[in-house]
């Protein structure tokens, strides 16, 4: 069950920063990569700084 998720517009968004537990992140080029991963953002926080620099930050639960 699925209450107040809200979208993630991926359409201004060029780089995902995936941010890991303990301070060490990931940053991972969206261009193609929706054909083979399902990008859900439901367990965890993000910060969508798009519209600025094409960057969406993500912290999953627990490292929020």
């Amino acid at each position: 069950m699925k209450l107040f998720v809200r979208p993630v517009d991926l359409t201004r968004v060029n780089t995902i920063v995936y941010h890991l537990p303990d301070g060490p992140s990931l940053s991972l080029s969206i261009d193609g990569i929706e054909e083979y991963i399902d990008l859900e953002f439901e367990v965890g926080h993000y910060c969508d700084t798009s519209a600025i620099d094409g960057i969406l930050h993500f912290f999953p639960r627990g490292n929020a």
